[in-house]
């Protein structure tokens, strides 16, 4: 995600200009789903090759897009792919001297570094390469090459990881995000299908997301290329973000929890549980994506913000 804040104003103006015409607006949903060199996006949005490199060189400057010259029949050719899924804009000018005393925290955890699980069937995961373990048997899931997974899913259950707080001492955490790649999951696929999938951190369910379906309708940009068409293909990237008096789902309120009912500071770790809640009414299973599937090039992703204990507010 793209944050911007009035207090840089050359920035949110070059990307407010970026976005300013239909055209290159359409060029970034285009993106969405793979990169593309110029004359595909000309194709697609039957626009002249001469006006998409022109708009490209204007989301390149604003950096809502990256480039790169690849070798082709003639020559090279420019291919291109959308840096951001969301862009956050700020017209709080007390935000920025805010952040400025801000710490953070990053660690990305692979999918399939999980500590414990429970699972069942539709059940199964592959990586890059191969499927490593029987599908639909959950005594599989303690074999240990689940670490080399790249894609995982199960009809009902829930995987839990262990994410290191490696935190400076005397600090106060104001905020938690995790993000991953997730949908649901049904036999082979079907992009109608609800599944309400939770997140629990440190045996505190901080929200609930449901799921649409269990997307299979095009290839996932990054999937390898024996992976078969008529299975699940790519999920959405989702944002959950505990601040100090809610959690929010995509910037979207989803629950009360805060970030000190989740009791981090002073802890080595933080249990991250992924899975569906037995009560749930959209029973429809899970699948996680890792670098090497879908649509987005990462793992389970946290970040926590903090401030030293003698700057907070």
């Amino acid at each position: 995600m793209l944050d911007l804040n009035v207090n840089e104003p050359d920035q949110l103006v070059q990307v407010a200009h970026a976005l300013s015409t239909r055209a290159r607006v359409d060029m970034l949903k285009l993106l969405y789903t793979r990169s593309m060199n110029i004359i595909e996006i000309s194709e697609a949005l039957k626009l002249p090759v001469s006006t998409v490199a022109n708009n490209v060189k204007i989301l390149e400057a604003a950096k809502l897009l990256t480039t790169e010259l690849l070798p082709a029949a003639r020559g090279a050719m420019k291919v291109c792919t959308r840096s951001y899924d969301d862009i956050h804009i700020s017209l709080n000018p007390a935000i920025q001297s805010t952040k400025e005393n801000y710490g953070v925290y990053e660690v990305e955890i692979p999918i399939g570094l999980y500590s414990d699980c429970e699972v069942y069937p539709t059940c199964g995961m592959a990586s890059g390469t191969e499927m490593i373990i029987r599908e639909d048997e959950p005594a599989s899931f303690y074999h240990p090459k689940h670490i080399d997974a790249q894609i995982i899913w199960f009809r009902k259950g829930y995987l839990e990881y262990i994410l290191p707080l490696e935190l400076p001492q005397n600090v106060k955490i104001k905020s938690l995000e995790l993000s991953m790649e997730i949908c649901s999951e049904a036999p082979n696929f079907d992009n109608d299908w609800p599944s309400d999938i939770s997140v629990w951190v440190n045996g505190l369910e901080i929200g609930m997301w449901t799921s649409p379906g269990d997307f299979g309708d095009r290839r996932g940009r990054l999937n390898p290329s024996w992976w078969l068409d008529w299975t699940t293909q790519y999920g959405l990237l989702k944002t959950w973000r505990v601040d100090e008096d809610r959690t929010t789902l995509d910037m979207k309120k989803v629950s009360d929890v805060g970030i000190n009912d989740l009791q981090l500071e002073g802890r080595p770790n933080l249990r991250l549980r992924i899975g569906v809640d037995p009560n749930a009414v959209h029973k429809g299973g899970v699948n996680i994506f890792g670098r090497q599937f879908g649509d987005y090039e990462q793992d389970i992703k946290m970040r926590i913000q903090y401030v030293p204990l003698t700057d907070e507010a």
